[in-house]
C-alpha cells in the first residue's frame, strides 16, 4: 500500500491550528464566482426538480413550473451556458477557501448535467411526474398552519398545475417497466387520498389569497387533479407490456455521479468492500450488545403520541444539554427546537411522496423543526416503530444534533455559496455519524435496548451501500433490493420497499450514509494526529456541523504529478481531488509557483513546503 497518500478535504481547514481559528475566517466568494453563483442558484430554484429527499428542499419562487419538451430544451441551453462561463473564471490569485466554491458550484453544475442527461428521470421514470406534482404539494402542506395568503395561493398553483405537468409527462416519457410499476402502485386509492386533502385544507386556506381559495374553486381543482392522475395511471397500465425492464444507470453514469458529484475517489467495486466490512462490524457489535442485555426487558411502545410528543420534548432538552456537558459540540442560545407534532391527515394520506417533515429553511430560522408523527402501534413502519420506544436514535440523526440542527448552522455560514450549496449526500454521512457518536459518548447509557437499535441502524446504513450499486449496476431489481434489506436489516417488508424504490430512482444517494460517516472518521483520525493534545472534539464538531452542507474528500493514493505551470489553467483540468489538495495543506504561497502540486520543494516524508508560509505537515496515514 502507498505510504502517505495525499489526504485531501473540501473543506477549510483552518482550524487545526487553534491560534488560527481564532484569526482566520473562511475568505468570502471571489466576487465574479459570487456573481455567477447568485445568478446560478435563482435560475436553479426555479428549474430544480421536486424530489422525495427532504435535504435539499428550497424555496422554489411563485409561478408556473413546467417540464414540456421545449421547457427542456431551454434548461438544456442554460445548462451548457453555465458550464462554459463557470470554466472561463478566471482562478488567479484566488485563496484556499474560494477553490472550495468553485468546485462546489461545478459540482452544482455536474448535478444539472446529471438530472437532464444521465439519470434521464423526465424521459425514463414516471414516478419523476409524481413528484412535480404530488411532492411539490406535499412540500407546500409540510409547514405547520397558519397558511397566509402567499402560502394559500402556493398550495392552490400546485394542485391546479398537476393535470398539464402529467401532460407534459406522457409526451417526453420513454418510461421502464420497473419505474412505471412505481408510479402506478403509488396511485392507487390516489382519489380518496386527495379527497381527504381537499376536506381538510380548503378550511385552512386564506381567504385573502383571492377567488382561487374559494372552497368551491379548490374543490373542482382538486377535482381535475384527481382526474388527471387516475388518467396517468390508466395511461401507464395499458402501455405497462411495451416498456423495457432494464431500469439499470449503468456503470459509467454511475460513476460520473460519484466523481464529479459527490466528490467520492472510490470506485464501484471500493464501495462494495467498504459495505461488506461495516455490516460484518454492525452485526457483530448488535450481537455483543444483545448478549450485554441479556435478561433485560425490551423497549415499551409509548402508550399515546401525547405521551410520545412530550417524552421527545424532554429528550431533545436533554440531547442539548448533554452536547454542551460532555464538550461534543456548541448548542447557541439561539437555535430553536425540534419537535414532534400530531401528524394532521391530509399530510398522512400524502406520506408516500416525500418526507413528513419540516427543517424550516435560511428565511425561517426563528422557527421550530418540525416532525409529523402517527400514533405510535405496533404496526409502524421500521423507523417510526423504533421512535415510539424511544425517540432519540432517530432525533440525534433527522434533528439534534442532525439534520436540523446541522442545516440551521449551516444556513448562517458567512460564505453564501457554502450556506446555498445543497446536496445530502455530506448531510447524511454527518447524520449517521452523530448516531454513533452520541452512543459512543454514552446518551444511551440509561437504556441499553436502545443501543441495539443504534447498531440495527448501523446494519442499515452499511446495506444500503451495496444496494444502491448493485441497482445501479443492474445486479439487483427493486424487488431484490427490496427483499434483501428486509432479510438482513431485518425491516418490514413496506419500508423495504420504499428504501429500494428511493434508491433505484436517485442512484447515489443510498451510499451517502455510511461512506459519509467514513470520512468524517478519517477526518476526525487525521486532525487528531495533526494536533495531539491540542485536538478539541468540540472545535472539530463546531467546524463539522457549520461546513456540514460540503462534501468531505478522501482520495489521491498518490503524490499528484507535476503539472502544467498555469495554476488557473491546470485548475480546470485536474480532477476534483487535486484541486482541493490546497484546502489541507495550508499552504499560502509557494515560491516555486506551484501551489504543492508535485512541487520540488515539498519533503515526501510530510508533505510539507519548506518555500511557503505553511502551517505544518499534512497527517501521515496509510492507505
Amino acid at each position: 500500500m502507498t505510504k502517505n497518500p495525499a489526504v485531501l478535504l473540501l473543506l477549510v481547514w483552518f482550524w487545526f491550528t487553534p491560534a488560527v481559528l481564532a484569526q482566520e475566517k473562511p475568505g468570502r466568494a471571489n466576487n465574479s464566482l459570487q456573481s455567477f453563483a447568485d445568478e446560478f442558484w435563482r435560475w436553479r430554484a426555479r428549474y430544480q426538480p421536486f424530489s422525495q429527499d427532504d435535504i435539499p428542499r428550497i424555496d422554489h419562487p411563485a409561478g408556473p413550473r413546467r417540464w414540456s419538451a421545449e421547457s427542456i430544451a431551454r434548461q438544456r441551453i442554460a445548462l451548457r451556458n453555465y458550464e462554459t462561463r463557470w470554466k472561463q473564471l478566471s482562478t488567479q490569485g484566488w485563496d484556499r477557501s474560494q477553490q472550495v466554491d468553485y468546485r462546489l458550484i461545478g459540482s452544482a453544475i455536474a448535478r444539472v448535467r446529471w438530472e437532464l442527461d444521465l439519470n434521464r428521470r423526465w424521459e425514463r421514470d414516471p414516478s419523476f411526474y409524481l413528484d412535480q406534482t404530488l411532492t411539490a404539494l406535499l412540500e407546500a402542506l409540510v409547514q405547520p398552519p397558519p397558511f397566509d395568503a402567499n402560502r394559500s395561493r402556493e398550495i392552490i398553483v400546485r394542485v391546479d398545475e398537476i393535470p398539464e405537468i402529467l401532460e407534459e409527462g406522457k409526451k417526453n416519457l420513454h418510461p421502464v417497466r420497473p419505474f412505471a410499476e412505481l408510479a402506478i402502485a403509488n396511485l392507487q386509492q390516489i382519489r380518496p387520498k386527495l379527497m381527504r386533502v381537499q376536506t381538510e385544507v380548503a378550511p385552512l386556506l386564506d381567504a385573502g389569497s383571492g377567488d382561487a381559495a374559494d372552497p368551491a374553486y379548490f374543490k373542482q381543482a382538486t377535482d381535475r387533479a384527481i382526474a388527471a392522475l387516475e388518467a396517468y395511471r390508466s395511461w401507464l397500465q395499458q402501455n405497462l407490456d411495451k416498456m423495457p425492464s432494464d431500469a439499470a444507470i449503468g456503470r459509467a453514469n454511475y460513476e460520473f455521479f460519484l466523481t464529479q458529484i459527490a466528490f467520492l475517489p472510490y470506485t464501484p467495486q471500493q464501495l462494495f468492500a467498504i459495505s461488506k466490512q461495516e455490516w460484518a462490524r454492525a452485526v457483530s457489535f448488535e450481537q455483543y450488545e444483545k448478549v450485554r442485555n441479556e435478561g433485560l426487558p425490551e423497549l415499551r411502545i409509548a402508550p399515546s403520541l401525547d405521551d410520545e410528543i412530550k417524552k421527545a420534548q424532554s429528550n431533545e432538552l436533554s440531547i442539548r444539554k448533554f452536547l454542551e456537558e460532555k464538550g461534543i459540540l456548541t448548542v447557541p442560545a439561539d437555535m430553536r427546537h425540534y419537535t414532534l407534532r400530531a401528524m394532521p391527515g391530509y399530510l398522512d394520506v400524502l406520506g408516500n411522496f416525500g418526507e413528513l417533515d419540516d427543517f424550516t429553511g435560511p428565511s425561517r430560522l426563528s422557527e421550530d423543526g418540525v416532525r409529523w408523527a402517527s400514533p405510535p402501534s405496533d404496526n409502524l413502519g421500521y423507523f417510526w416503530l423504533a421512535t415510539a420506544k424511544d425517540a432519540r436514535p432517530d432525533m440525534v440523526h433527522e434533528g439534534v444534533p442532525g439534520h436540523y440542527f446541522q442545516m440551521c448552522l449551516s444556513w448562517r455560514h458567512e460564505d453564501p455559496i457554502r450556506r446555498h450549496y445543497y446536496d445530502s449526500g455530506a448531510n447524511e454521512g454527518l447524520g449517521f455519524y452523530a448516531e454513533e457518536m452520541m452512543l459512543q459518548a454514552g446518551l444511551f447509557d440509561d437504556s441499553p435496548r436502545t443501543r441495539e437499535i443504534i447498531y440495527n441502524f448501523m446494519r442499515l446504513r452499511a446495506l444500503r451501500v451495496e444496494v444502491d450499486v448493485k441497482l445501479a449496476l443492474g445486479m439487483f431489481s427493486m424487488k431484490q433490493a427490496a427483499d434483501y434489506l428486509a432479510q438482513h436489516v431485518p425491516m418490514d417488508q413496506k419500508t423495504a420497499e420504499q428504501e429500494a424504490a428511493l434508491f433505484a430512482t436517485t442512484p447515489g444517494q443510498a451510499i451517502s450514509y455510511q461512506i459519509g460517516k467514513n470520512q468524517i472518521l478519517q477526518f476526525l483520525a487525521d486532525a487528531k494526529m495533526a494536533q495531539g493534545d491540542k485536538f478539541n472534539l468540540r472545535t472539530f464538531d463546531d467546524f463539522l456541523w457549520k461546513n456540514g452542507n460540503v462534501p468531505i474528500v478522501r482520495g489521491m493514493q498518490q503524490r499528484p504529478q507535476r503539472l502544467k505551470p498555469n495554476f488557473s489553467q491546470r485548475l480546470k483540468s485536474c480532477p476534483s481531488q487535486v484541486v482541493l489538495f490546497l484546502e489541507f495543506v495550508r499552504i499560502e504561497r509557494c515560491s516555486a509557483a506551484c501551489y504543492g502540486f508535485a512541487c520540488p520543494a515539498i519533503q515526501p516524508s510530510t508533505w510539507e513546503c519548506s518555500t511557503s508560509r505553511g502551517r505544518g505537515p499534512l497527517p501521515t496515514t496509510s492507505s
